[in-house]
């Protein structure tokens, strides 16, 4: 599985953001999808991820929607307001089987195969 991910840049505080990853090699409509995400200087986080169901860190819930185009094998984040913390190198995954689609994972090391991330700056 290649993963390509898009849509960052450079954006205002307070504005959104729609990060889109597109899969080729292999549908990814059966595994588990993700979005991490890495500060200079810091660990990579997890950001959002979608099983049966989505879900998301405490820092972005209630701000962000991941969602899965299958036929067009493409997973895509939104961001609204945003804040300085937001900025970083975005990376999108895909892991686990659906098998366990009541899982949620959340680690980097659940996740197998890895876009090249797309950087998001956040101006105030």
């Amino acid at each position: 599985v290649q993963l390509q991910a898009s849509g960052g840049g450079l954006v205002q505080a307070g504005d959104s953001l729609q990060l889109s990853c597109t899969g080729s090699g292999r549908s990814f409509s059966r595994f588990h999808i993700a979005w991490f995400r890495q500060a200079p200087g810091k660990e990579r986080e997890f950001v959002a991820a979608m099983g049966w169901v989505a879900y998301y860190a405490d820092s972005v819930k209630g701000r962000s929607n991941i969602s899965r185009d299958s036929a067009k094998n493409t997973v895509a984040l939104q961001i609204d307001s945003l804040k300085s913390e937001d900025a970083a190198v975005y990376y999108c995954a895909v892991g686990k089987s659906l098998l366990n689609g009541a899982h949620a994972y959340r680690s980097p090391r659940d996740y197998t195969y890895w876009g090249q991330g797309t950087l998001v700056t956040v101006s105030s």
